[in-house]
């Protein structure tokens, strides 16, 4: 696979997670009143949603891809 497309594939993944992150911690809002454990388990994938596109961000540092935003 060459760079430029690898790139473009991580940079896609990338903002895949990005959004996936964000309708996660909109998703805490919506079971606030479902109760705590409702809201615990929104903000545990919350959590591990943000952990994947952090890490694919980390990823992307390395390789000297600069994300704009």
């Amino acid at each position: 696979m060459n760079r430029p497309l690898a790139h473009a594939e991580l940079i896609a993944t990338y903002k895949r997670a990005e959004a996936d992150a964000a309708h996660k911690l909109r998703l805490i809002n919506k079971v606030a009143q479902k109760g705590p454990k409702a809201i615990q388990a929104a903000v545990d994938t919350a959590a591990r949603a943000e952990k994947r596109r952090d890490a694919f961000a980390k990823k992307l540092k390395a390789l000297g891809v600069i994300l704009e935003g």
